[in-house]
């Protein structure tokens, strides 16, 4: 299954932040949305960072005040994006060897489509498992 298959389920909406926010306000935006990051761009469209629930802490361990800090300061920059013909298993593998949960998903041209997590990609790979699964049965069960 490809990634296109799943912004079409879920819908291409990515929610960004402007690098001179502050941390404060990422927090509500993540906590508004239900959302574990969020891309940091300053038109909504190019990518210049990522930041994850697990920037956040990282930089709360190392200073409460991080808090009224710009955005831009515990933001990831460098960004693993994918197109939106990659593949689920290939995602995944990605998620798992560079230890991150969420990929931006963009065009040739590098212009924001939409954004996946893990639990987007868990969630399709066990849909399509049990499709087979159901076709296997009605295969036994009704003879081929």
């Amino acid at each position: 299954m490809k990634i296109s298959t799943i912004l079409a389920d879920k819908g291409s909406d990515v929610v960004t932040v402007a690098p001179d926010h502050s941390v404060k306000d990422l927090l509500a935006l993540l906590s508004h949305h239900k959302i574990g990051a969020l891309v940091v761009s300053v038109d909504g469209n190019a990518i210049i960072g990522i930041v994850s629930e697990r920037d956040i802490v990282w930089a709360l361990a190392h200073s409460e005040s991080i808090i009224n800090e710009p955005v831009s300061n515990i933001m990831s920059t460098e960004v693993f994006v994918a197109s939106i013909d990659s593949k689920i298993d290939e995602l995944m593998d990605a998620m798992t060897s560079q230890r991150i949960r969420h990929i931006p998903i963009t065009s040739d041209s590098g212009e924001l489509l939409g954004i996946v997590s893990i639990g987007d990609l868990v969630k399709a790979r066990l849909d399509e498992l049990e499709t087979e699964r159901a076709a296997l049965m009605e295969y036994i069960t009704n003879g081929g």
